[in-house]
């Protein structure tokens, strides 16, 4: 992941980019803003909740799929054990998903986490403990998320070092059958 902002090069995607950040903006904005316009905890939990939940299905099933290419998922298998399961597009795809499109996705991904962390401090120092409980659960979905396409992510990299290190080993293969076949 660039620290810096990838220069000289749109979006390629920038409708879901905005749905990427609507959702985290959303749930954040309502979540901070909302004291000031309601007077019950119910409310603001249901509705920043919800918002999150909508944030977390987006990351998870639209703009991690389109923005950078992987997809992620955790089944219970039948010895009732969870299992994490990762997709990811091909090495030529991913060579080719955009920069600004990437860089945006991962920033906003931690930025997120890294927010909420800072909002439920407050939450301690100011002794509220109801809305620590409303960070906590917008935290988790965040968190969850970082795992799993960072998880991903790495499995990817496994995954083409695999496919890298099979092509080389199956050319030296067929370079040095060709050279005996020769002879």
């Amino acid at each position: 992941m660039d620290l810096n902002q990838p220069a000289g090069e749109n979006y390629a995607n920038p409708q879901i980019c905005f749905f990427h950040v609507l959702f985290k903006a959303s749930a954040l904005a309502f979540y901070i803003l909302s004291a000031l316009f309601f007077d019950s905890f119910v409310i603001i939990f249901v509705v920043t909740v919800l918002l999150a939940a909508l944030d977390f299905w987006v990351v998870k099933n639209v703009s991690g799929r389109i923005l950078v290419g992987l997809r992620w998922w955790n089944e219970i298998n039948d010895l009732g054990e969870s299992v994490w399961k990762f997709e990811c597009l091909d090495q030529e795809s991913l060579s080719r998903m955009n920069k600004k499109d990437s860089w945006l996705f991962w920033w906003t991904l931690y930025l997120t986490a890294v927010v909420w962390i800072v909002l439920g401090i407050f939450s301690l120092i100011r002794f509220q403990a109801d809305y620590l409980l409303v960070v906590g659960v917008c935290l988790t979905l965040s968190i969850a998320n970082i795992v799993g396409f960072t998880k991903c992510r790495k499995d990817a990299k496994k995954q083409i070092q695999q496919f890298a290190s099979q092509t080389i080993a199956s050319r030296f293969s067929s370079t040095i059958q060709s050279a005996f076949s020769v002879v």
